[in-house]
């Protein structure tokens, strides 16, 4: 199958650094399917996966859709009217619209999550080659993909395992588990032991020996501990992936793993399985990842994925003070978190550093221009702190994006003029606004208290619970008052001014990432 062959002389020419392990002679081929379809850069699950499966003497074919014309997801980009248009009808609180919206809502998520025929068509040629074993890895949009995929290869007698970000969680497992032609949901940190993960399917073995395991049948074993040595990871390996489709070369790299605030009451990111306690990897151990990327690739366009890069402040000032040396002209971005300690990395000095440095684009939740607010959030930030970051990244150069949502329990029309107030006095300073609905995603704090004392947030009417998508449905009767729509429609204004200008220009190659 041409489209699935490595590009083998890029392989050759470092083959030899990969280690081997008493698997090496294993004559097992693993294939794996990554419906994380990116358009400007490779999954770095999958590229860790494929690295820990060769390590360990595993034949690896990669499907990535990208490579057969399957369009792929891009992020933010400049907007015109009729997208605020949309954004007013998708955030709207009018009675008569939410209800409308919500069958739509249902639609919508229908067709966006329908299987792709030529996904389909190109797993079925893969699965007729006969690989020992099936490795998906998956959002939780893909769920009518992953089914059709699973019944594929039920057809052809393949083992099939299924990953992803929040399958550790018991009512989003218990959802999936059982899907025809599933061998298990593995809801871990596997690039350490997926070889042996992946030869234990293969032989039917016992897979409830691994940590955060769900079988078909709802047995499972112990949920998995966080992943404790991350300088031991491997190297990614991207060869795979169609490098000719995208239109910028760029390199995904994660230098801890969850966060060090991990205490906002709505963050599904930090009770995800790779999220949960904050774990960081050496400065030289990033290092040398960037510039073994750097020259396998010839790319030196870097996108950081860490929850917060500067949890630990000293890996954001050593990526400042040495990627410059590792990979000479590189540019990056990555996420931060705007906390109050005395030290966390963002002073005016560190961010002209990092800009001079090559950072051309931070992201931070911005979340709320109201104080009340942000405390109720437990987001461990200041308005003021927040305006003063905003301003010296501009400053420095640096473009901002921002993520917010309305909607928190406890969210008032004050409140929101507060938002409004606050992005209309930095109109000019920030470059991109992700403005979403607040929703309660499953492990959350917010989501334990609707769960545990619904009496406490009685404005909150929950309408069902969707462990397929990890989350409770639910309607905000706080949201319903005239103030409050007159607010919302002032904070939506000010997004879309926004969002509506280009992005300053040393950051445009950037646009649509993050």
């Amino acid at each position: 199958m041409d489209s699935l062959r490595v590009r083998t002389s890029t392989r050759e020419a470092y083959a030899s650094s990969f280690k081997t392990t008493a698997h090496t002679r294993l004559s097992y081929r693993a294939a794996l399917i990554d419906l994380n379809n990116f358009a400007t850069f490779p999954t770095l699950a999958i590229g860790l996966l494929v690295a820990g499966l060769r390590n360990g003497g595993f034949e690896v074919d990669v499907l990535s859709p990208l490579a057969h014309d399957v369009p792929a997801a891009e992020r933010e980009r400049r907007e015109w009217r009729p997208d605020h248009w949309q954004r007013q009808l998708r955030l709207s609180t009018q009675p008569w619209i939410r209800h409308t919206r919500e069958g739509s809502r249902r639609l919508r998520q229908w067709w966006s999550g329908r299987p792709h025929r030529r996904v389909l068509h190109e797993t079925a040629k893969l699965l007729a080659s006969k690989p020992d074993v099936l490795l998906l890895s998956a959002y939780l949009q893909h769920y009518h993909t992953v089914r059709e995929i699973a019944r594929l290869a039920a057809r052809q007698g393949v083992p099939v395992l299924l990953g992803g970000p929040v399958f550790n969680h018991a009512g989003t497992s218990e959802a999936w588990r059982s899907l025809p032609g599933l061998t298990a949901l593995v809801g871990a940190e596997s690039e350490m032991t997926i070889t042996e993960l992946a030869a234990t399917a293969i032989r039917g073995g016992d897979l409830l020996q691994f940590p955060g395991v769900t079988l078909p049948d709802g047995r499972r074993s112990a949920p998995a501990p966080p992943l404790r040595r991350l300088d031991d990871s491997p190297v990614p390996d991207f060869t795979d992936f169609p490098w000719d489709r995208y239109r910028l070369k760029v390199l995904p790299i994660m230098t801890g793993r969850g966060c060090q605030w991990a205490r906002c009451t709505f963050c599904s990111d930090v009770v995800s399985a790779n999220g949960r306690q904050f774990r960081t990897r050496s400065v030289a151990s990033v290092m040398h990842e960037i510039r073994e990327l750097s020259q396998r690739h010839q790319a030196n366009n870097f996108v950081f994925l860490d929850l917060k890069l500067n949890s630990y402040p000293d890996m954001l000032r050593g990526i400042t003070e040495q990627i410059q040396h590792n990979a000479p002209g590189a540019q990056w971005i990555g996420t931060v978190h705007v906390d109050t300690r005395a030290d966390n990395g963002l002073s005016r000095r560190e961010l002209r550093a990092a800009a001079a440095a090559g950072m051309r684009r931070v992201s931070f939740g911005l979340e709320s221009g109201s104080q009340r607010l942000l405390d109720l959030m437990d987001k461990g930030c200041t308005v003021e702190a927040n305006a003063q970051f905003i301003r010296h990244a501009h400053e420095a150069g640096i473009s901002v994006r921002c993520t917010m949502f309305k909607g928190y329990p406890g969210e008032t029309a004050e409140d929101l003029l507060a938002t409004a107030e606050f992005l209309e006095a930095h109109l000019q300073q920030i470059d991109r606004i992700r403005f979403n609905e607040f929703s309660i995603p499953e492990g959350t704090p917010i989501y334990h208290a609707v769960k545990q004392t619904p009496a406490a947030l009685p404005q909150l009417r929950i309408t069902r619970p969707d462990y397929r998508h990890a989350q409770i449905r639910h309607v905000n009767h706080d949201t319903d008052s005239r103030p409050y729509r007159r607010a919302l429609k002032r904070v939506l204004a000010a997004v879309y001014a926004i969002n509506r200008r280009p992005v300053r220009a040393t950051a445009r190659v950037f646009d649509g990432l993050m």
